[in-house]
């Protein structure tokens, strides 16, 4: 169901469906929240990827067959977990990097979206695809709609069209496009950088991003924080000393 890999302050999660193409039930949803809730303060990236020829295609057909003999309450409740998972990725203080490959449909380009930053392999396919199905993209639209902009949502949400990691990359859903045999490298630069930076700062950092726009009295008090803080003492002093901060971990 979920594959997880602790090394040190990355920890490796790959979704491991790869008979139903990655596809969300509500176990590998409680799953997913209950790992990014549930992070140790050590972790400071989680790379998330999908076994198989697939990232994830959405939802599982099984599980949304199940969905559909639910009363109205009981799909409210249902969606809502859908929402706190993505709601999770998004909060959670560790950067979240999605390497994705093959497609990602529906709920998948979801998770692309919550993530902090995603790359995909060349020629991936991504479709908004719910509207197919009589259904509508609402859970992911809170963290599409702030990647891709309003008029890109429009319309990709109303004609489900497939697109590539190229397209995928020129509205901002995801931040890089690579080959599939350079995918690791590209993952493995940016891991780097952040293990290059203040943890504490990378969270608060992350967080502003969510929270703008924030009025000037509480970007001072936000930045006073960090100036005050431990880390940003660390960081400043081994600046001017000319040496390597002790929050840095070297890959």
């Amino acid at each position: 169901m979920l594959q997880i890999d602790a090394q040190g302050p990355v920890l490796l999660a790959q979704i491991d469906r790869p008979d139903v193409r990655n596809a969300f039930n509500d176990t590998l949803i409680a799953a997913l929240t209950e790992l990014f809730v549930g992070l140790k303060p050590e972790v400071r990236v989680v790379v998330l990827s999908g076994n198989g020829p697939t990232f994830c295609a959405g939802g599982d057909l099984e599980w949304m067959k199940k969905a559909a003999t639910y009363s109205e309450e009981e799909n409210i409740r249902d969606a809502v977990r859908l929402a706190e998972l993505f709601e999770a990725m998004a909060q959670a203080p560790a950067v979240v990097l999605s390497k994705v490959h093959g497609a990602a449909f529906g709920g998948g380009c979801g998770l692309v979206a919550a993530s902090d930053v995603a790359v995909a392999a060349d020629g991936t396919k991504f479709c908004f695809s719910e509207v197919k199905l009589g259904l509508i993209p609402a859970t992911i639209s809170s963290f599409v709609v702030p990647k891709i902009g309003v008029g890109h949502a429009r319309h990709l949400f109303t004609t489900a069209e497939v697109f590539e990691a190229k397209r995928a990359y020129e509205i901002g859903l995801i931040h890089g496009v690579c080959p599939a045999d350079s995918l690791d490298a590209w993952v493995e630069e940016r891991v780097a950088l952040v293990l290059k930076n203040g943890p504490q700062a990378v969270a608060m950092s992350k967080q502003i991003a969510q929270d703008t726009p924030l009025d000037k009295v509480e970007t001072a008090r936000r930045l006073a924080l960090a100036r005050a803080g431990a880390e940003g003492r660390e960081g400043v002093a081994a600046f001017l000393e000319k040496r390597k901060a002790n929050f840095v971990v070297d890959r």
